[in-house]
């Protein structure tokens, strides 16, 4: 057995204030959230089996339990009580939450009390965007602004990312570099013009605006990459699309972290490997392959330094996918490492220090983390 510390879950959602009923449960369960084809169940994948697995024995059940039998104890329980026993029982000390998706979800404050956890917002580019323009009467006032609430974003959050169904992968494999003033105006005034009819942002040359901004806020910036809205193609997710991106942002200070990755998670290692500002997030690419977690992490392994990997969970909606998220990860890294301590590859110091690396340390180090506990730890007291 391989010891890890608490985990930092380094990029996850709110989970749903709303009681679920199976089918909507169940939807939760796939990428897409739609409902199962007529005849099937969501239940029968990867992470349905990990759910009955991991799950029932922190609300009182056996693993492997009926998908009715877990949730009609679910109502029993309550939305409240049951995702407070699954954060809890997740072994997740430390949560990034990305407050960009729309939804009754909850924050960072309210994902740290159920948890019994702390918590840190990573701030959506496309949102804040959205947020700025629906106050903005014009392109010139919509980029004041814009500049604006990225810096005072960028003094709480402790990361910024981009949305994965915004197809930038393919914009930035066409024009990695800043776009000039001249070309982001005309981007504005265009979009806004569009914005009353609820335009998401979309936009190439906004979206190459949003990345370098955020470049230039010093942050940790998160990429979507792999697999997300499988409505989306997915041959436009391969983070090899961002290889002149990230040799463009080389040396300028900031980390850039490839979230999720799955299917092209070796590809995201090679980025890693090849260039000092990148990192690879190992999270629905072990989450959701559930029994061959372990398999998918010996080839991150194989590629990518240990100092470079990060766990999350990537967990949204359900408490659940915290829970699987977590423990498919701790089973996985056992394996593989315990496997190498075993046939005498690794000795089992080092073992448990990659462990504790890739489980808290790098993520730690990548969020600043403990330089932010210290700052707060020495905030002047207010007199009177």
């Amino acid at each position: 057995m391989i010891e890890t510390p608490p985990l930092v879950d380094q990029y996850c959602h709110g989970v749903l204030r709303t009681e679920l009923g199976l089918g909507t449960f169940e939807a939760q369960l796939s990428r897409s959230g739609r409902p199962a084809a007529a005849g099937t169940t969501f239940f029968d994948t990867q992470t349905g089996f990990a759910v009955r697995r991991w799950c029932p024995p922190l609300l009182g059940l056996e693993p492997h339990c009926p998908p009715a039998r877990y949730l009609a104890r679910r109502r029993e329980l309550g939305v409240a009580e049951t995702g407070r026993r699954l954060l809890r029982g997740s072994g997740i000390s430390t949560y990034l939450v990305d407050t960009g998706p729309p939804g009754d979800l909850t924050g960072p404050r309210e994902l740290a009390l159920a948890g019994d956890a702390e918590a840190h917002e990573i701030v959506r580019l496309e949102l804040l965007a959205e947020q700025v323009a629906d106050t903005s009467g014009t392109a010139g006032a919509f980029l004041t602004n814009l500049a604006e609430a990225l810096h005072h974003a960028a003094a709480e959050a402790v990361a910024f990312t981009c949305g994965a169904d915004a197809g930038y992968g393919a914009a930035l494999a066409l024009a990695p570099e800043p776009p000039g003033p001249g070309e982001v105006r005309g981007a504005a005034g265009r979009w806004l013009a569009r914005r009353a009819k609820g335009d998401a942002v979309r936009d190439p040359v906004l979206l190459r605006h949003l990345l370098w901004s955020a470049v230039a806020s010093g942050l940790p910036l998160q990429l979507h990459a792999g697999a997300g809205d499988p409505v989306e193609r997915i041959d436009r997710t391969d983070p090899l699309l961002l290889t002149d991106f990230v040799r463009a942002t080389a040396g300028l200070g900031t980390d850039l972290v490839l979230l999720h990755g799955y299917p092209y998670h070796r590809h995201a290692a090679h980025l890693a490997a090849a260039f000092p500002h990148v990192y690879a997030d190992l999270g629905p690419a072990l989450a959701h392959t559930g029994a061959r977690a372990a398999e998918v992490l010996a080839e991150l392994l194989e590629l990518a330094p240990f100092g470079k990997l990060l766990f999350s969970s990537g967990g949204r909606h359900l408490p659940e996918l915290h829970v699987v998220g977590a423990r498919v990860f701790r089973e996985a890294l056992g394996r593989v490492l315990g496997g190498w301590v075993g046939e005498g590859a690794w000795s089992l110091r080092d073992a448990e220090r990659v462990a504790a690396m890739i489980a808290a340390g790098n993520a730690r180090r990548v969020y600043r983390l403990d330089r932010r506990a210290a700052a707060r730890a020495v905030q002047p007291v207010p007199l009177g």
